[in-house]
């Protein structure tokens, strides 16, 4: 869809500009370096829009991070979606967080969970895309000397409200170009920034939320997808099967 892939290369082109303290050493922008197959994600929309957004936090290590889609579990992208841009490396890599792209052997459980639950529940993208859309809310990947992932709500809190800023502009713009009927936070965190922007927006699209699928989560280690579908069922989005 040429509104989201229009939008998409403003939000890289607006967080590419900041800049960011200790302890982060090393940032991330797969709307760069993995643009490619972020667009070729973005043409699977329809041209009318969708039912339901689901919305995550940013980029994981192992998931967004190395093939440019929300979530991306490298395997569904791959295999199931059937995206095979090219994908290179950011400018500055930390060497404990390689990108591989599409040919990373290593798996995010969140992705392999959220988008094995769509796959599971509608057999092809086709079906899935026909109503449903992954996005994140921050495009950025955050990483410590270590190597290890810093959240954008960990941020200092001027970094954060420059950030944020200019991601409840594009969210807003996501949400006008799709015209959900549902808008579903993956998380609290996505939930919360999912209610500012609709409230801003003056209402009218309904805010859910569904458990994380990360594996911190003690919760989403006991059945995430039963949880998920539950939550997704009560709140009216899906039809019990």
């Amino acid at each position: 869809m040429k509104q989201l892939i229009q939008a998409a290369a403003r939000l890289s082109r607006d967080v590419a500009a900041f800049r960011f303290s200790e302890p982060v050493t090393h940032v991330y922008n797969p709307l760069q370096y993995a643009w490619e197959a972020h667009r070729e994600y973005l043409q699977r929309v329809p041209q009318q829009g969708t039912r339901v957004v689901f919305l995550g936090m940013n980029p994981g290590p192992w998931g967004m991070a190395q093939t440019g889609v929300p979530f991306g579990e490298v395997e569904v992208v791959r295999d199931w979606i059937g995206i095979s841009a090219k994908i290179v490396k950011p400018s500055r890599e930390h060497p404990k967080r390689p990108i591989e792209g599409l040919a990373c052997r290593r798996s995010e459980v969140s992705g392999r969970r959220l988008w094995g639950l769509f796959r599971t529940r509608f057999g092809t993208p086709h079906r899935f895309f026909a109503e449903h859309f992954v996005a994140n809310f921050c495009p950025l990947a955050f990483m410590e000397e270590s190597g290890r992932n810093r959240t954008p709500d960990k941020l200092s809190i001027p970094e954060r409200e420059s950030l944020v800023d200019a991601c409840d502009a594009h969210l807003q713009t996501v949400l006008k170009v799709l015209e959900p009927a549902f808008a579903v936070g993956v998380g609290a965190y996505a939930e919360s920034c999912l209610q500012r922007v609709v409230e801003r927006m003056g209402g009218g699209i309904p805010v859910q939320r569904i458990l994380h699928p990360s594996p911190a989560s003690p919760a989403a280690n006991r059945d995430w997808a039963a949880t998920a579908t539950r939550q997704l069922v009560d709140a009216g989005i899906w039809d019990p099967e």
